[in-house]
């Protein structure tokens, strides 16, 4: 689950992280009270959606030449005029795709001297299965640019967990970083403090960037993004609180109803397939014969009637499918259960694209019956390439 960057700025400063003052605000008439309460003269004004590129941005509705979604102003009016040209507009960055993302609420920022700009971000680094610092003199920039130009620029510190964030790893954080003076004085309680937030909140991610150095020597978290595991949120009531529903796609919502891995991909193939493995060698024989999966859809080993139907429905609604395929190896899983699955979920939402099934494993064989006794429009495979061909050829045909 990810959050907005105000609301993970709101938490850093929880744990004592350094964060400019700032307001979140949902329509235009709000932006000049939010201002006014700001300290000034300098206000950065910020549309708050689930994608990076904020900055570099453009408004599907504004001339090309307008300005990105970050913005600063020098005037209380000037932020009114950028919240009115922002809010309710379509934000398209490298992350949004051509669709873009409606910008839905704004956080207005008191604005900062900025000396130099940082890169750091914690994750797991699972080679050493250990939480990492990840960390960059390069911050403000694409990181994935900087890894592949200069990966010499970039520098990974693995905390021991047992020892958590030590004077030592500080030291070489800092090191990394050129720390000095006021700035290598804070970073002795920031990035404990990044850290400690990280695991208490079982973040995935946790990435400040740009982490900045003003011009009077101290640190200031200037972005933030977060990222939570979800299969951790039961512990976290405050954390689900922060979910915004509107900045997710309605199919993957619907999914984590029925406990469903699914990610919405921008390809035309419907995919249903039980484990991950089998849901990644899936989609790459897909590409393999020319076409783009179109989710990523794992129903589990252990799905009932009920959860296949939900999941092919939810595979169905989705406009740019036009095949979907469907493969399950029955091992806890049984056959004969996924093609009941499918065939009420046919019934109740119809069937208007091909269909082929792929089928092996548990009862494998009533499970075939099932499907060729149904009298619906359904095409067996005999196995996984098979399957491709099938599903490839019906949609160009």
């Amino acid at each position: 689950m990810n959050i907005h960057e105000y609301q993970a700025k709101a938490l850093l400063k929880g744990y004592g992280a350094p964060v400019a003052e700032g307001v979140a605000v949902l329509k235009v008439e709000e932006a000049e009270a939010a201002a006014k309460s700001l300290p000034g003269p300098l206000y950065v004004v910020k549309s708050q959606i689930h994608a990076g590129g904020r900055g570099k941005g453009k408004f599907k509705e504004l001339s090309p030449e307008a300005k990105g979604g970050v913005r600063l102003a020098k005037s209380i009016d000037e932020v009114v005029a950028h919240a009115k040209e922002m809010l309710g507009n379509t934000l398209v960055t490298a992350q949004t795709g051509e669709a873009g993302k409606q910008v839905n609420r704004l956080y207005i920022e008191d604005g900062a001297d900025i000396a130099r700009e940082l890169y750091c971000s914690l994750l797991v680094d699972r080679s050493v299965g250990r939480v990492a610092f990840v960390v960059s003199t390069e911050g403000g920039m694409d990181i994935e640019a900087v890894a592949h130009d200069t990966p010499e620029k970039i520098q990974t510190i693995a905390i021991d967990p047992e020892a958590g964030v030590t004077a030592a790893d500080v030291a070489a954080i800092s090191k990394a970083l050129a720390l000095e003076g006021a700035a290598a004085a804070d970073a002795k309680s920031l990035f404990p403090a990044l850290y400690k937030a990280f695991n208490e909140k079982d973040m995935a991610l946790l990435e400040v960037n740009p982490l900045i150095v003003m011009k009077d020597g101290h640190l200031r978290v200037l972005d933030a993004k977060m990222s939570f595991d979800g299969n951790a949120l039961f512990r976290h009531d405050d954390v689900r609180t922060l979910r915004d529903e509107t900045e997710e796609d309605a199919k993957e919502i619907e999914a984590s109803k029925w406990d469903l891995a699914y990610v919405a991909l921008d390809g035309n193939i419907g995919c249903m397939v039980n484990g991950a493995g089998l849901a990644m060698a899936t989609m790459d024989i897909i590409k393999l014969y020319g076409k783009e999966p179109a989710n990523f859809c794992d129903v589990g080993g252990g799905a009932g009637k009920e959860k296949v139907a939900a999941a092919f429905k939810i595979i169905t609604a989705d406009p740019k499918v036009e095949g979907i395929l469907v493969n399950i190896f029955g091992g806890i899983m049984k056959c004969d259960v996924i093609a009941e699955g499918v065939i009420a979920a046919v019934k109740e939402v119809g069937l208007k694209v091909p269909l082929v099934v792929r089928l092996e494993g548990t009862n494998v064989e009533l499970g075939k019956k099932i499907l060729n006794e149904s009298g619906l429009a359904i095409t067996a495979a005999d196995d996984l390439d098979d399957a491709a061909k099938k599903i490839v050829a019906a949609i160009n045909g």
